[in-house]
């Protein structure tokens, strides 16, 4: 099969070449790639050894069910979830980690379902019941807090959104769902019930100090070596049980069937994923330096053709 292989030698690290095809264990499925999404967890690619095929989150149709009988049968389109492989043609994915799609859905928005959907619609369940209360999202123009800003709308909370560029990206973020757009979370009046983070700093820390009694705030990104000040963890003067939790995606709840609901409401235009650049995967060196130089707003998709 063709693949993206990572070479430290090339351009981005990376060159189109040929890997053995995966050999599925009994509870996997083989996959015929469509597309896939870069994410900023997938840069840390030339860490990896010499020939292998990075990729967190892909599209396509199952070629080969699993052996074992579970998971859809072949013909079937789905999203995946795994540590690597999804930068190639074929992909071989546990049953355990693939959501199913429409048919004649395109694979392209699909492709951002698995980490980026998942990782906002797990982030918001756990602040719990979000109906009629106030949710703060930091990053929001990115590719999981676009989905972050439509899924907290989509389960009634009032949305504040957070970005570095209110006035250009502020009627767009409106759009898909949020009340009030600002810079950072220490301009937000009042309190908020949630906080989903996707952007770490000084901008976490002043969103956990909007963090009403019983508030919770999920951290989704890395964290970039946030500092607090003395007294943040103290639960006087109304900061009684407030939370900060992490959690990793593909532990907790089964992912099918969240996978499969985020790929119902992409195909059907429910939620829009936000994709900035879509390309081939021969201008993968293009894709990624966008990426690593936050030079798009949204989801890279590479097409694999």
């Amino acid at each position: 099969m063709r693949a993206l292989l990572v070479d430290h030698s090339a351009p981005a690290g990376l060159r189109l070449g040929v890997a053995p095809d995966p050999e599925p264990a009994p509870h996997q499925a083989l996959i015929r790639v469509g597309a896939t999404s870069l994410n900023p967890g997938d840069l840390g690619y030339d860490q990896t050894p010499e020939g292998s095929v990075p990729g967190y989150e892909a599209a396509g149709v199952i070629e080969r069910a699993a052996a074992d009988g579970s998971g859809p049968p072949v013909g079937t389109p789905v999203v995946t979830i795994d540590a690597g492989g999804g930068w190639a043609e074929l992909r071989a994915v546990a049953t355990a980690q693939l959501g199913t799609a429409p048919r004649d859905a395109d694979p392209g928005p699909l492709s951002t379902v698995a980490v980026a959907g998942a990782s906002a619609l797990r982030a918001l369940r756990r602040i719990g019941p979000i109906l009629a209360r106030r949710v703060l999202i930091t990053g929001a123009a990115g590719g999981v807090g676009r989905y972050a800003v439509q899924l907290a709308r989509l389960g009634g909370a009032d949305v504040v959104a957070v970005t570095s560029d209110p006035a250009g990206r502020g009627p767009q973020l409106r759009t898909l769902g949020a009340g009030q757009v600002v810079a950072d979370p220490a301009e937000v009046d009042g309190l908020v019930h949630g906080v989903v983070d996707t952007a770490g700093g000084i901008g976490l820390v002043h969103a956990y100090d909007r963090l009403a009694p019983h508030g919770i705030l999920v951290s989704v990104g890395p964290g970039t070596g946030e500092t607090f000040p003395p007294m943040s963890f103290a639960g006087h003067q109304g900061r009684h049980e407030r939370t900060i939790v992490t959690f990793f995606n593909t532990e907790g709840a089964p992912m099918p069937p969240d996978l499969t609901w985020l790929a119902e409401r992409v195909a059907g235009g429910t939620l829009d994923p936000g994709i900035a650049l879509r390309t081939g995967w021969d201008d993968v060196a293009d894709a990624i330096g966008a990426l690593r130089e936050r030079r798009v707003s949204g989801k890279v998709v590479l097409d694999i053709t």
